[in-house]
């Protein structure tokens, strides 16, 4: 399983794989923002993240980045 360099404190946990899948790190998205906004602005940060982070495969256990939010406030992120 590969870790994402200097997102510690967003790490949330990993994945439990079916059919002998890799297991990979999984990362608050938000908080990701987060850590890189004490050294940059926040569009710099999303930007910067966009290209660097999740825009880099390093292979199947490529870490994933997720949305934290409750079902309760699903609609907000659904596609019409």
């Amino acid at each position: 399983m590969k870790l994402a360099d200097g997102f510690e404190q967003a790490f949330v946990g990993s994945s439990i794989s079916a059919f002998s899948r890799e297991q990979v790190a999984i990362y608050d998205y938000e908080e990701c923002i987060a850590v890189l906004m004490k050294d940059m602005s926040e569009e710099d940060a999303f930007e910067y993240f966009q290209y660097n982070v999740i825009g880099s495969w390093v292979g199947e256990d490529t870490p994933i980045f997720i949305n934290m939010h409750r079902i309760k406030h699903i609609d907000d992120y659904l596609e019409d």
